[in-house]
């Protein structure tokens, strides 16, 4: 089964941010009002000399053949954590149309979408995940998520009748989007010196959901967040940005915030917590968060691939040795995707749960 609390979750009143912005509000709700220590920084970013401003890029078109392009991803996925793929395979007309439909299902009437609404303490439906107190501060953003594969994780009554060729879509999109993190495992694999079907033969039939956000404009994006800072517990993250949307990835690296700008037609890849743990910490998940507008609003979809949940993952043992030693225990991935979706998005904090700290 998909992971759900298993004890009572009060979250108090959430405003729905859309209705919010119809509204016109001249100040912020409290709930979105972040700490000033937690407030983005908005406007020209500085950084260290050191650290280049654009994520790395890697062209799937030529990886097959270039030892070049397996070594940008081996740097990627080593010093970054995240790079933007191009020529990825994925037909073009279908990023637009589920863009389109995405964007349909959000401007829908707010009764409309509250028929498929998020249970507190759930990742499944319409509202905002990873609430779990009244008082625990709120990001300025819309989500409707779903459960794709396997079949048993998916709840059909949050699968939604309107747009009318929403639920094709997204099967559609999501099996390409399949085929695409199978292909990025298997290059990952083969980055690593190691057999390249090693995750699809310790994955077991894999786990995959979909989320779409979508953040509104906001009069004071510096006192707010669109998404709180984390990292992914998945093994990958693909992430399509919506077209014309504002710049609100922002990736933490050498611990400044550094924002993501789009390529045309590329998707953004993020190493999730499972790959930091198999690699032994060599290849990194990294904290991200989300900024908003004060003029334009922002769309993304984002689909994570992660291991069946009865799989027993640790350090692969190709990547223990003396001078580099297990750094994470053994554990259950059923038991971790509990622990990851009960708790709040806290930057790297949920990936103690597999950590051994040697004295």
């Amino acid at each position: 089964m998909a992971p759900v609390p298993s004890f009572p979750v009060k979250v108090g009143h959430i405003d729905d941010v859309q209705e919010l912005k119809k509204n016109k509000p001249t100040s912020i709700p409290e709930r979105f009002v972040r700490d000033m220590i937690e407030r983005p920084k908005l406007g020209t970013v500085t950084t260290p000399s050191s650290c280049n401003l654009n994520i790395p890029v890697v062209d799937l078109s030529k990886i097959m053949n270039s030892q070049d392009e397996i070594m940008k991803l081996s740097t990627s996925c080593e010093e970054w954590g995240f790079f933007q793929v191009i020529n990825h395979g994925i037909d073009l007309d279908l990023l637009e149309k589920m863009e389109k439909i995405a964007m349909e299902f959000f401007m829908l009437p707010l009764e409309e979408k509250q028929k498929y609404p998020m249970a507190p303490g759930t990742v499944q439906g319409y509202g905002q995940a990873f609430v779990f107190s009244e008082d625990q501060k709120l990001d300025w953003c819309n989500m409707f998520a779903l459960g794709v594969e396997p079949h048993f994780i998916r709840n059909p009554k949050l699968w939604p009748t309107k747009p009318l060729d929403f639920s094709e879509t997204v099967d559609i999109y999501s099996r390409e989007i399949r085929k695409l993190c199978k292909n990025l495992l298997k290059y990952i694999a083969i980055s690593l010196e190691l057999n390249e079907d090693i995750f699809e033969e310790m994955f077991g039939l894999a786990v995959q959901a979909v989320r779409i956000n979508y953040y509104p404009e906001c009069p004071r994006p510096d006192l707010v967040l669109g998404l709180s800072p984390h990292s992914d517990g998945s093994a990958l993250t693909v992430l399509q940005q919506g077209k014309g949307s504002s710049v609100g990835l922002q990736i933490l690296k050498d611990n400044v915030w550094v924002p993501v700008q789009p390529i045309p037609n590329a998707l953004v890849i993020n190493i999730g917590d499972t790959i930091e743990v198999l690699t032994n910490g060599r290849y990194k998940s990294v904290e991200h968060r989300a900024v908003t507008h004060q003029e334009k609003d922002r769309l993304s979809i984002v689909t994570f691939y992660a291991p069946s949940y009865e799989i027993e993952l640790g350090p692969l043992p190709e990547l223990v040795d003396e001078n580099n030693p297990c750094k994470y225990k053994r554990y259950n991935h059923g038991d971790y995707s509990m622990h990851y979706v009960t708790n709040k998005l806290q930057g790297k904090k949920t990936l103690e749960f597999a950590k051994i700290y040697n004295n």
